[in-house]
């Protein structure tokens, strides 16, 4: 029986990781600053964590195409012959989903910051200026462009609350393959963990 013992190999790691902890760090700061934007005592460490926010991002966006393009061209190692059609339709539902909101979520963010009134720019971990969508910054109507970043900043929004619960699933189901299931699905993915075997084998 096929325990998942075929691991990816460590370009896919390397970038599953990078994305994965970017990603928390993005859940997090953005769950503080939002609130601590509006507060005298945080508004400048607020600023900063903002920036850090916007450059984790657009870091999230590059790696994300990246993996994407490396995904395409390169075959993942099989699922276990355990698994159910709708366990294995799960698993490509998710991945595509994760695909779609880690692009997705961070265009969106950027498409918001290009429409924002006050025009701050975004500087890349303090190393350079991200350019902001040019047929968005210039948009003269300022109705128009008020209601642009509204319609972005809900989206924005609402990706990242399905990017969390995502999140969740993903992490739960790895477990539950690794400790209930057996069948090696983390170990694929995570360096010095070695498959359990399945307890039905």
């Amino acid at each position: 029986m096929n325990v998942g013992t075929e691991r990816y190999n460590a370009v896919a790691m390397t970038l599953h990781w990078l994305i994965a902890l970017s990603i928390i760090a993005l859940i997090a700061a953005g769950v503080w600053m939002v609130d601590a934007i509006k507060q005298p005592e945080s508004r400048a460490t607020a600023f900063q964590t903002y920036q850090l926010h916007k450059s984790l991002g657009l870091t999230v966006l590059v790696l994300s195409v990246l993996r994407l393009a490396w995904r395409l061209t390169h075959r993942a190692p099989p699922l276990p012959d355990g698994m159910s059609a709708f366990e294995r339709l799960a698993a490509k539902s998710t991945h595509i989903l994760f695909y779609a909101l880690m692009i997705g979520m961070p265009l969106a963010g950027w498409a918001m910051v290009s429409a924002s009134k006050f025009g701050l720019p975004t500087i890349v971990f303090g190393l350079f200026e991200w350019p902001h969508i040019a047929w968005i910054e210039t948009i003269e109507n300022l109705e128009t462009k008020a209601a642009t970043e509204a319609v972005f900043k809900t989206a924005h929004k609402y990706m990242g609350y399905g990017l969390g619960a995502l999140l969740v699933l993903h992490v739960g189901a790895a477990l539950k393959h690794h400790f209930v299931n057996r069948d090696g699905v983390l170990a694929r993915m995570v360096p010095g963990i070695q498959a359990r075997g399945s307890r039905n084998a």
